[in-house]
This record gives C-alpha cells, sequence and structure tokens, in this order.
C-alpha cells in the first residue's frame, strides 16, 4: 500500500520536471529575443502558468540544488534523457551566480519571473567576484518580492554525492561488461551461462537509463580495443534501452528489450577466434562462418532457455539483427516476413556502435556523426528510418562522446544532446582544450553551444568533427 505522501510526492516530481522545463525555455527565450517579443511573453505565461500549477495548495514553493540535483519541496527530481540538456544548464547557471535555493511565494507576480530571469542572465554573463551579492542587490532593486534566492554552499556531502553517483554509473557499466564476459567464456567453453546474473545486470542497466542521475550514455564513449566484444554487447544494451524509453516503453518491455540487446551477439561465442579477430579480408570460407553467428545465436539462446527464462524475442533478435528491412542481409530469409521491433531496434544501436568502434580490421573508427548521416540517407544500409530518427533525436547530431573543434579554436567532448530539436547541431560539450591550446583536465568546463550574446549571435559554434587522438584526448576520460 503507497505511503500517504506517495501521490503528493508523485505531483510534486511530475510537475517539477514540467516546471523546469518551463524556466529553461523562458531563459532561452529571452537570451534570444527582445523581451517584448511573442515567443517570450508566450514562455513566461507558460512559466507562471506552470508555476502556479506546481504550488497548488502550498504557501510557497522551494527548489534546492544539491550536488548535481534538483529538489523541489524536498522531492528529488529524476534527470532523464531527453531532459538531461535543459537540467545541467539550470545547474549550470544558478551555480555560476552562487545560487542554491530559489523560494517561489504565492504572491508572486508575473513582472518577477521576468525581472529574475533577466537579471539572472544577466549577472551570469557577468564577471564578477561576488555573483550572489550583485544579484541580490539588482532584485531588490528590481522590487521583485515574490522569489528569494540563498547562496549556494558547497559542502562535503554534495561533493560525496556526486562522487557516489558517478561511481554508481561506473559500476554498473563494469558489471554489464563483466556480466557478458563471463556469458561468452561460458559458450566458448560450454559451460551453462547464469542467465539470472545477465538479468540483474540488465535491470542495473534499464534503471539508471530511467533515472539518468548521471549520464550512463556517456560511459558508451569508452573504447578498450581488448574488451570490444563485451563492451560492445553493453553499449548496445544502453543505446537500445535509451530508445526504447524514448519511444514510450513500459519498464517490463525496457527489460526485455535490454535482455535482448545484450546477448544479440552472443553467436560469436562459437565462431573461432581467429576469423572474429582477424586483421586482414575475410576469405569467402571465413565470410560464410561469421555470417553464421545469428544463427548460432539463436541455437545457443535455445539451449540456455532450458536453465533459466529466455525471452523468445531474445532469440528472435539474435537470429534477425543482421536482416534489413527489404529482408537482404544474412542469415538469408526463406519466406516473406515483417521485422520485429526489437530486431529493428538493435540493428540500429549495433550498426552505430560498430561504426564508431576500433575493431581489430578497422583500427580507425567512422566519425559518429558521418555514421548517422550513413544510415539516414543510404537506404542501402537497411535500417528503419523511423527509428533512426528517433535515434538521431536521441543522441543529437554529434553524439555524445564527439570531439569537435570550435570556431574559438577550443577543442571539446560532446557531453549532451540539446533538448530542443531545432538545435540538435548545437549541443553541450565539455572543453578538453582552450583557447590557448592548454589541456583541460577532465570532466573539462562544461558550455552549451546554444549560447548567444547580447546581440543573439552565438559564442560557440562547431568547425568540423576530429579525431580525438589527434589532440590526445580520449573521449571516454570525460565521463569518468
Amino acid at each position: 500500500m503507497p505511503a500517504e505522501g506517495a501521490p503528493q510526492e508523485g505531483h510534486l516530481r511530475a510537475g517539477g520536471r514540467g516546471f523546469l522545463l518551463a524556466f529553461y525555455t523562458a531563459l532561452r527565450s529571452l537570451k534570444l529575443y527582445p523581451v517584448e517579443n511573442t515567443t517570450v511573453q508566450r514562455a513566461l505565461d507558460d512559466l507562471e502558468h506552470a508555476a502556479e500549477t506546481l504550488l497548488g495548495p502550498e504557501p510557497e514553493l522551494e527548489l534546492r540544488l544539491a550536488g548535481d540535483f534538483i529538489f523541489v519541496n524536498s522531492t528529488r527530481l529524476r534527470l532523464e534523457l531527453d531532459n538531461y540538456a535543459s537540467f545541467s544548464n539550470i545547474l549550470a547557471l544558478l551555480r555560476r551566480c552562487q545560487v542554491g535555493v530559489v523560494r517561489v511565494r504565492r504572491d508572486v507576480r508575473r513582472r518577477d519571473w521576468q525581472a529574475f530571469l533577466s537579471i539572472l542572465l544577466a549577472v551570469s554573463e557577468k564577471e564578477s567576484a561576488e555573483p550572489f551579492e550583485d544579484l541580490s542587490d539588482r532584485l531588490f532593486q528590481a522590487g521583485v518580492h515574490g522569489l528569494e534566492v540563498e547562496r549556494l554552499h558547497d559542502d562535503d556531502d554534495s561533493v560525496d554525492e556526486q562522487a557516489r553517483q558517478r561511481e554508481l554509473a561506473k559500476r554498473v557499466y563494469s558489471h554489464g561488461v563483466s556480466v557478458a564476459r563471463e556469458v561468452v567464456t561460458s559458450v566458448r567453453m560450454g559451460r551453462a551461462s547464469s542467465v539470472k546474473k545477465v538479468k540483474r545486470a540488465v535491470q542495473l542497466i534499464v534503471d539508471q537509463v530511467l533515472n539518468n542521475e548521471t549520464s550512463l550514455v556517456g560511459l558508451t564513449a569508452i573504447r578498450d580495443y581488448d574488451e570490444y566484444t563485451f563492451q560492445h554487447s553493453v553499449n548496445v544494451c544502453i543505446f537500445a534501452v535509451s530508445l526504447g524509453k524514448k519511444l514510450g516503453f513500459s519498464k517490463m518491455q525496457l527489460y526485455d528489450l535490454g535482455m535482448t540487446a545484450l546477448m544479440h551477439d552472443i553467436g560469436k561465442a562459437r565462431v573461432p577466434a581467429d576469423v572474429l579477430n582477424k586483421t586482414g579480408g575475410l576469405d569467402e570460407h571465413e565470410w560464410r562462418i561469421m555470417q553464421a553467428h545469428p544463427w548460432f545465436g539463436a541455437l545457443t539462446l535455445f539451449g540456455l532457455r532450458g536453465y533459466d527464462e529466455i525471452p523468445y524475442r531474445s532469440i528472435l533478435v539474435a537470429h534477425e539483427h543482421h536482416m534489413k528491412r527489404d529482408l537482404t542481409g544474412y542469415p538469408r530469409s526463406i519466406r516473406p516476413r515483417e521485422l520485429g521491433l526489437f530486431s529493428r531496434i538493435v540493428a540500429v544501436a549495433d550498426g552505430f556502435d560498430a561504426a564508431t568502434s576500433r575493431r581489430s580490421y578497422q583500427t580507425v573508427p567512422i566519425e559518429p556523426d558521418q555514421v548517422l548521416r550513413e544510415m539516414w540517407e543510404n537506404p542501402r544500409r537497411g535500417y528503419d528510418p523511423v527509428l533512426v530518427k528517433a535515434f538521431i533525436n536521441l543522441i543529437g547530431i554529434y553524439p555524445v562522446g564527439t570531439c569537435v573543434i570550435l570556431d574559438t579554436f577550443e577543442v571539446a567532448v560532446v557531453a549532451a544532446p540539446n533538448p530542443d530539436t531545432a538545435l540538435l547541431n548545437r549541443p553541450q560539450v565539455r572543453i578538453a582544450i582552450d583557447t590557448e591550446g592548454a589541456m583541460v583536465p577532465p570532466p573539462g568546463t562544461t558550455v552549451d553551444l546554444a549560447d548567444v550574446d547580447a546581440d543573439g549571435r552565438f559564442l560557440r559554434s562547431i568547425v568540423k568533427v576530429t579525431n580525438p587522438g589527434r589532440h590526445g584526448i580520449v573521449p571516454g576520460d570525460y565521463f569518468i
């Protein structure tokens, strides 16, 4: 039976996310347009309505920063993939102004919101020794009474919490890699694998993607050649679950999808190592062996059903993930059919991660933006265009981990896509090399490429994608 406070907590969590999105939208509008603009006025109307809805019967509303989290009246908001960039930008803005608490009273007026956001933006863009004092003075002079702010205090508990959350994401990822390695090793040696361990690893990944208190997707940027086989399975699982979440799958459906994704390449455990790791091109006989791995995978998973429950969809995906929409690819289909949705999702996730990774026969991976362009524009690749479009909206035109050169001569690593689909070419990035050419140690300096100056000009823009190795950058270091 749920606790009495559960409905109210649910209201605060759902309403809080809507309120912060309206807050971010109003901020962005004020940065891009003059206050008289219709877009700004509409955004302020939406913000005022979101605040009124969230306040409800409460005498006041309190937004509090604690580490990498935002609390609304003691309820922690869940940071999710589709709102990661907007939440992060609000956190960064408030931190620049040294604001730890924003209190919204019932008597807050629309002009209070307009003045507060305008002053917040002005202070954040100004180099000030005491930004909080500057902000407080300006709010007082502007006669803002319905909103109050308190100074941010970064105590040891907040720092520890951030570290714990980063460590949790790393543990979930590492555990997934470990389980994938164990399953492949067991199959190669003819031993029974623990399906329960696989299920537990998938549950942890799904829960982490749903909560996303730390960016698990960012860890897919880790590329270790020696661990490719196992990391690839985990990366495909993360990408597939994230895409399934964006498509509105239930938690149980995400568990099944994650299971199929993590086990999709299990058939490669039956491919001889000299074929699997060959550095040159495969001859006809070797290529036929490689093309058999989907069939080997289906047989292997059928065998595992005797020990623990394996979803039938996992068997189907293992068999279908290299088939194209027109049923070309491999293995060859013997009758007309329609590929399952899970198979089409895993094919997109598998194709993207495989093309962007360094493998035995591919020492230089293809840049992520080129991979996405090829997946989207070339119908011969055989991917579902609807799913590719959803995937691009999920990870952005420049996916997390992409190394880019900016027009400021800085070099950066993409950290998160822009939540505004009209600005997918302007992600959030972490500066790895500054304008003077000096390395910025991980996790780098986070900036939003959608930020503009007083005249509405973008402060930074991407000039081109670059190979991180040329600059001595390891993208994965900026997410661990």
